[in-house]
């Protein structure tokens, strides 16, 4: 085999794989070690994968912060009927944290004729979209991230500590089999680890547009949540292999009305 034909076999093992060995693909390939690291040199040159201890990973751009117009429209059919399962685990009489998002303001709009429910959030366009409700809204404060809506800061981090709720929805920027629940920056990070831990239980709400990607930094493993809600968007092999980290519930997109 040609090294180039080498080097677009080892692409396609990736893209399947997501990650190699070195030792496995000299054995795959029948060629020394040392002949799948020169080629790994040459693709990581290309800027195509990245190199690991004893490996590689494809190299995929990471998924950036988006303005909140432009991801309002989008996959809006799979948030709502993902918010429609989420509201079924809301009990009257119960705290609820709502992390900052799209998907949790569907949320907030399907929790208006819940009873004597208390709702803390970090995004004002949630707030606003509860103000007319009977729900009790708490605002955490913090400084404003323009475009986003989303509150962040020494201010929110202190009430967060100050907290216990019953649910906490989580988004995320992405969601990954390995690297876990990553986003953008490391405040916001912060900031969704606090409400974990101030949650009795977390579920992630996350369209599957959100799987095998990776943002910046780590919020968690999958491993630290109770539980997930996606749309019917992801393969049984994919939602079998997030079974084995925490529970999933699908909503099924070909049922919104």
């Amino acid at each position: 085999m040609l090294p180039q034909e080498r080097r677009k076999w080892i692409l396609e093992q990736l893209s399947k794989d997501e990650k190699i060995d070195i030792d496995q693909l000299a054995e795959q390939l029948n060629v020394s070690a040392m002949t799948i690291r020169r080629d790994l040199s040459t693709l990581e040159e290309e800027e195509k994968i990245i190199r690991t201890f004893g490996g590689a990973i494809l190299n995929k751009p990471l998924i950036m912060e988006t303005p909140f117009l432009t991801k309002e429209g989008k996959y809006s059919s799979q948030k709502r009927q993902i918010a429609r399962k989420a509201v079924t685990l809301v009990s009257d009489h119960s705290t609820i944290l709502l992390d900052s998002g799209t998907t949790n303001l569907e949320i907030a709009r399907l929790l208006k004729d819940k009873k004597h429910l208390t709702v803390i959030t970090n995004d004002i366009k949630i707030a606003a979209e509860l103000m007319d409700s009977e729900v009790k809204v708490i605002v955490t404060g913090g400084e404003l991230q323009n475009g986003v809506g989303a509150l962040f800061g020494p201010l929110t981090e202190q009430i967060l500590k100050n907290i216990h709720v019953d649910l906490f929805f989580l988004g995320a920027h992405a969601v990954h089999l390995d690297a876990g629940i990553t986003v953008t920056t490391f405040e916001k990070a912060s900031i969704k680890k606090m409400m974990i831990e101030a949650a009795g239980t977390t579920w992630l709400v996350a369209d599957s547009s959100k799987f095998d990607q990776k943002s910046f930094t780590k919020v968690c493993d999958l491993a630290s949540l109770d539980g997930l809600i996606t749309d019917d968007g992801l393969t049984a092999e994919d939602k079998e292999k997030l079974k084995e980290h925490l529970k999933v519930v699908t909503a099924e997109v070909g049922e919104a009305t």
